[in-house]
Parts: structure tokens; sequence; C-alpha cells
């Protein structure tokens, strides 16, 4: 099979295109500035935009499946602002689609978000929830896959959790997290575990027309999360409770800062669970205890 997958020098591309690869499909990676190094050798590179249209033409030819995983992090706030989610998610995806439409793709394995909804309460949920409606409506064999946080080699989840404390508390010794840290869940996933279930999902027809949510073996609190990772490193810190209106007066005012990484929306984000409502494993034939821990990751990092 002939696999194309936008992002592919990304984060979880690199993982995907690795396992495809291993698996013996030809494998297409398309990026707008190609990073072969990244890249197993036998993964052809070819350069392009979804947010330009015109920079697709000829990249889908020959190609059976598609993977979008071009995407910006719900965890900051985008160079461009946060209309630059509907320009990606959104814009990208009805680009995407149209370019694997008229040259005859078959199937499209969308990367969604837990809780991706038209209506939904950040920028960034909306957007990938309208981003689903285009690919659904789509004349595409289609399936979306919907993960909690992704941590591994070359993701900003656990930098994430040290940016924080910059951001509250440069300079001490406290750990001030919104609500204690205890207002968030979170079920991360190793991209490393996931990946193989992307496979599976863009090559095998039996999941077509599905939609996945998929998450790790563990609910985890941001304050426990934090604490595994200062712990992992040998370090203790002490955690404090910062009230999530304080945090919110805090961010949404800091967002309007130039060059500040967090605004309203991170605020709004954390007033919701990263969480599945049935984990999808077993679509896979995967049993959650096989699954990796941010725990064991951390210790083997």
């Amino acid at each position: 099979m002939r696999v194309l997958v936008t992002g592919g020098d990304g984060f979880v591309g690199r993982h995907l295109c690795a396992e495809l690869t291993d698996r013996n499909h030809d494998v297409v990676s398309l990026s707008r500035d190609p990073d072969p190094s990244v890249l197993p050798d036998d993964v052809e590179t070819v350069r392009g935009d979804v947010t330009d249209p015109d920079s697709l033409d000829g990249a889908f030819e020959d190609v059976n499946g598609v993977v979008n995983l071009v995407a910006l992090s719900p965890l900051f706030t985008p160079s461009g602002g946060d209309r630059m989610h509907e320009r990606i998610h959104l814009g990208g995806t009805e680009n995407v689609v149209t370019a694997a439409e008229e040259a005859g793709v078959d199937r499209i394995l969308q990367m969604s978000a837990l809780g991706a909804d038209p209506n939904g309460p950040t920028h960034y949920i909306r957007a990938k929830g309208r981003a689903e409606e285009v690919v659904r409506e789509s004349d595409l064999e289609w399936t979306i896959v919907r993960p909690s946080v992704i941590f591994g080699e070359g993701g900003e989840f656990v930098s994430f959790t040290k940016r924080l404390k910059k951001l509250f508390a440069p300079g001490v010794p406290i750990y001030p997290l919104p609500g204690g840290g205890t207002h968030t869940r979170f079920q991360p996933i190793w991209v490393g575990d996931l990946a193989p279930m992307l496979a599976d999902a863009v090559v095998d027809e039996a999941h077509a027309g599905e939609t996945y949510e998929l998450g790790g073996p563990e609910v985890l609190t941001l304050r426990e999360i934090t604490e595994l990772v200062y712990e992992s490193e040998g370090r203790s810190i002490k955690i404090v409770n910062l009230p999530m209106g304080l945090a919110g007066i805090g961010l949404k005012t800091l967002g309007v800062v130039p060059g500040f990484p967090m605004g309203a929306d991170q605020y709004r984000s954390l007033q919701f669970d990263n969480t599945t409502d049935d984990n999808d494993l077993d679509a896979f034939g995967i049993d959650p205890g096989a699954l990796t821990t941010f725990a064991e990751y951390l210790e083997s990092d």
C-alpha cells in the first residue's frame, strides 16, 4: 500500500512512517520543509503546505491512503493567534480531502482530538470538530482517531509541565498549579504504542467509518504528572494551589502580550478532562495493561 502522511516528519509522523515502512508499505512524507534525516531511508519526502492547495498538486497521485497529522498544539497559543486553529485544522483538512478526492485516493485517517466538537469550549476543539465533519462528508473511506495527550521522544508534553513552572513561579522553590493541579485529568499515551494503532487504522478496511477514542493505561491529574516529571529527574517540588479564577485572569491578561505562550484557550482547556469515555483499544486487540505508562517512559528516558 502507498500511504501519504501529512506532517510525516513531525513528532507522531516520524514514528508512524517508521511503523508503516517496517510493514513494507511505500510511504510518502509531506511537510512544508521536509527533513529526511528523521525518517527511514525508504520514506519518500515531498514539499507541501496543507493551507496552500496549489502546493499539494501531484503529491497525492498513485496514493492509496492518506494520514492527516498536520496540527497545532492545544497546549500553547499558536504563532499567529487562535485563528490559526481554523486555518490549519479546518482549512488544511479541507485541502487534504479535496486533493485526495481529486487524485482518487481510497482512504483517509484523520488525527483528531478527544472532545472534538464544532461547538466546543476552545478554538482548538471547535476546529478539530469541524474538520471531522469535513472528513465524514467526503467521498473517501474514513477513520477518525481521537487520542489523549501523546508523550514520547520529540514530544512537548513533558516540557509543557516545566514551562508552567517558569510561567507561574520563575526562580522560586514552589510550583503553583491552577486548581492545585487536581482539576484536570489526562490519559497520556506513548507514541510508540499509538503508532501501530494508527498504521492498522489506515491499512485495514475493517476500521473504515469508525471514530476511535484512544488513551493510555492510566488517568493522571496534572499534579500527578508534574510530580512524576520532577521525581524522574531526582528533584523535589512543593506544589501549591493557584485558584482557577486567578489563573484565568492571569492567562487571559497575559495572553494578549505578544510572545506569551498561553492564553484564554489554554485556561479553558484546563477546566475539562482529557480522558476517554470508553477507551477503544480493543478495536486494535490491545490490552491496556500492555501499554507503557508515563512513569515507565520517564524512568527509561
